[in-house]
């Protein structure tokens, strides 16, 4: 019977003031979104540098006067060298066909340099990548070296702007969450207002607070539930148009977000907004019910 009650009050609190629980359902959506939408790109930013990391490579590109001798010294202390996984000599024929097959779609270009104009180099892939300052340190004075070119200071950049746009996206979302619960605490409070009487009496006759609030703290986690299951239909149909959009050109640069990804997002969007929501419901009731 109490059960019964209770939600029956959330119920027809929820309807009395709809246009504020309307209000405060669409901010949660966007907080739980932008929320959601940071926790993935933290994610993916993660898988993309465990993928790039993986298979990057530092190039020892030779000087053009580099002897023989030189070369295989360099062999012989690449391959000992604890920090370096692998390493593989590249001659200026293979540069050659290398150079072809990435710019194959410009002949003026491939036609213009010829094979002899390309440095011999070593290609490595380390340990551990974030160990290429060491290697720099190392090789840089070695005779027979001209240059030494590192993928990953290239991909530093890349996950650079990522980083910002996740830092961007987190702030957004806190900022977003704060106005959410501003609005569910506001809601909370005309309700009790509303209700001023019934809760006067039922504090009278020796109602429990627990009974008294559990309505309440009911209608926010609700609006948050709600909340957090809009906020997933937006990231489903931000999945789907940007799967089939522009986003699709930037598939094999990023790791896809896959509806996998999307779905256990919500277990997470809904704790977040059905747990602050009832947090910040009780502690408005607190202080309500002390006045």
């Amino acid at each position: 019977m109490r059960m019964k009650y209770v939600l029956s009050e959330v119920l027809v609190g929820l309807w009395r003031n709809v246009t504020m629980t309307i209000a405060m359902i669409i901010t949660m959506a966007v907080s739980l979104f932008m929320l959601g939408g940071a926790g993935l790109l933290y994610q993916k930013v993660g898988d993309m540098k465990d993928l790039y990391y993986e298979n990057v490579q530092v190039s020892i590109f030779l000087a053009p006067d580099v002897s023989e001798q030189q070369r295989n010294d360099l062999d012989a202390k690449l391959k000992s060298d604890p920090l370096v996984k692998e390493v593989l000599y590249v001659n200026k024929d293979e540069a050659y066909k290398r150079f072809q097959e990435m710019y194959q779609d410009a002949p003026d270009l491939v036609n213009a340099v010829k094979a002899d104009q390309l440095p011999e180099s070593f290609r490595l892939k380390l340990v551990n990548p974030e160990q290429y300052k060491s290697i720099y340190d190392q090789y840089k004075d070695t005779e027979g070296v001209d240059e030494i070119v590192d993928q990953s200071r290239l991909l530093d950049k890349v996950f650079g702007v990522l980083t910002g746009i996740q830092t961007f996206a987190l702030v957004i979302a806190v900022f977003m969450a704060a106005a959410a619960l501003l609005l569910v605490a506001n809601t909370i409070q005309v309700a009790a207002y509303s209700k001023r009487r019934e809760v006067a009496v039922m504090k009278l006759v020796g109602a429990s607070n627990w009974f008294i609030q559990a309505p309440f703290v009911l209608e926010a986690v609700v609006a948050g539930l709600i909340g957090s299951v809009l906020a997933l239909v937006f990231m489903a149909v931000g999945k789907y148009f940007g799967g089939s959009g522009s986003m699709a050109a930037l598939e094999g640069l990023i790791t896809p977000v896959s509806w996998g990804d999307i779905l256990l997002m919500f277990p997470i969007m809904a704790g977040v907004g059905a747990l602050f929501s009832a947090v910040t419901g009780w502690i408005t009731l607190r202080f309500y019910l002390r006045v």
